[in-house]
């Protein structure tokens, strides 16, 4: 962990202290800071210190930590970053199992613009996917943000449970079909390893291009759902030990999000995995919570959705992060 200072010209007073953290043990010294954060911030499930945390452990070998935090008098900011090995480039941690990701920032903007301007000494280029609106509005105007795609949503709001379920009649007729088959929805709250573990397996074993083909992201899985058991949510189709259809769910406020879903292909015409994913939207929606089906616009999700969120790309080369500052900062000291 290493520690440097912004100083201001007529005062030669320390402004703005940047300090980087380099590895999952390091960053337990930003815990406080980082809640804090969240706390002020429209931060998702995604943002939060103990799933960040995790990451950069898991996939040290991967993507080496790079998080910079900056404080001063007038606020303060995280920039939650790694360096991947496989291309060079500084990503927002989270590997590929992140939907979400940003910045954390409260109070005077150009104390995230000299957080940011700290990765211009890696020399590498710094790509951010996907970035909802509420943490696109932070980046600085310097750096390109450019539409990457949309995450189909329902507000409750806007759509209340019963006038869903007028809507989607049909699939209430899946629904009751696969129930007269001996498949009945099924509701887990918590960690649940094993039924985690099969779901994964499944999924893997149904699709060649599966990001649960690798083991170290299952893993994670298993352990993000063991620290935050009051956020995993799984829902299934079961008939005895027979699984039509599952899929976990992350509970994040008011909003349940769709992460991950599963279905026994052999019942495919059925339905059973949309099937499954209507009941669930149509419970969230009769319990008042709005429903995200996360980063993409397949066809499945606008069949269901009412609003589309649009999500962001960051790509900025490291002179473009070097343009946020035109203050010198001084050399870096270890931090005690």
């Amino acid at each position: 962990m290493r520690t440097s200072r912004f100083y201001s010209g007529a005062s030669n007073q320390p402004v703005i202290r940047l300090t980087i953290f380099r590895s999952a043990a390091e960053l337990e010294k930003l815990r406080p800071l980082w809640e804090e954060l969240c706390r002020s911030n429209p931060a998702t499930l995604f943002q939060q210190f103990e799933i960040n945390r995790l990451a950069a452990e898991i996939f040290a070998d991967r993507e080496q930590p790079f998080v910079v935090s900056a404080e001063a008098s007038y606020g303060a900011a995280i920039v939650p970053t790694a360096v991947r090995h496989q291309d060079g480039t500084v990503r927002v941690l989270g590997e590929e199992l992140f939907d979400y990701r940003g910045f954390l920032q409260q109070g005077d903007p150009e104390v995230l613009r000299s957080a940011l301007a700290a990765l211009t000494g890696l020399q590498k280029p710094l790509s951010v996917v996907a970035m909802r609106p509420e943490e696109a509005r932070h980046v600085p105007e310097e750096l390109p943000l450019t539409d990457f795609c949309a995450a189909p949503a329902i507000r409750v709001a806007e759509l209340p449970e019963s006038e869903f379920a007028c809507k989607h009649l049909r699939l209430a007729r899946n629904l009751r079909r696969l129930q007269r088959l001996g498949y009945e929805p099924r509701r887990y709250e918590g960690y649940q390893p094993g039924l985690l573990a099969q779901i994964y397996q499944r999924k893997a074993e149904q699709d060649l291009e599966s990001l649960f083909h690798d083991v170290l992201r299952v893993q994670f899985m298993l352990r993000a759902a063991q620290l935050l058991p009051e956020q995993f949510e799984i829902f299934t189709l079961e008939c005895g030990s027979d699984m039509a259809a599952a899929l976990v769910t992350l509970r994040d406020g008011q909003v349940r999000r769709f992460y991950t879903g599963w279905f026994a292909s052999e019942l495919s015409k059925h339905s059973p995995c949309l099937s499954l994913i209507y009941e669930v939207t149509r419970q969230s929606l009769k319990e008042g919570l709005d429903c995200d089906y996360m980063t993409g616009e397949q066809p499945y999700k606008l069949r269901l959705a009412t609003t589309l969120v649009p999500l962001h790309r960051l790509t900025a080369s490291s002179e473009q992060l070097a343009s946020l500052s035109e203050t010198p900062i001084a050399e870096p000291d270890l931090a005690s």
